[in-house]
């Protein structure tokens, strides 16, 4: 099957629904299509290769955030062929709890990062994931 052609608005909608997936804590396969099978994600804590690189992130973020919103403030996307580099700024808020502490931590951050999407047969996929910057929001609890 061909890969689908990327467009500003293919790539603001999966975006969105990146987004919505991980608020929704979907199921790994799932959001695993989302991704290249060669991914590369650059978060704070590690940096994360392929699908099982990928596995373990996701693993370990639905088990650590819960209420999480996501909230996407701006999305650049630079299109060359069937690639396109995008600045994605997204506002996320959550809760954590670290056992033993009595009550949850809510966090909350302005994220600055870049992306590397490809053409994928089913539609756009994730290829480079870097986390460039976490703001905290005034009142934030830390990762």
């Amino acid at each position: 099957m061909p890969a689908e052609r990327l467009t500003e608005d293919a790539i603001r909608a999966f975006t969105e629904n990146w987004y919505v997936a991980l608020d929704r804590h979907l199921p790994l396969e799932q959001v695993r299509a989302l991704v290249t099978e060669d991914l590369e994600l650059k978060a704070p804590e590690d940096t994360f290769l392929g699908h099982q690189g990928f596995a373990r992130w996701y693993d370990a973020a639905v088990h650590r955030f819960f209420d999480e919103v996501h909230t996407v403030t701006k999305v650049e996307p630079v299109i060359e062929g069937d690639r396109a580099v995008v600045r994605v700024l997204v506002n996320w808020q959550a809760k954590i709890w670290d056992a033993p502490a009595a009550r949850s931590q809510w966090i909350g951050f302005d994220a600055d990062q870049t992306w590397t999407v490809v053409a994928g047969a089913d539609g756009p996929q994730i290829k480079q994931y870097t986390v460039n910057e976490l703001t905290p929001m005034p009142g934030s609890g830390s990762l």
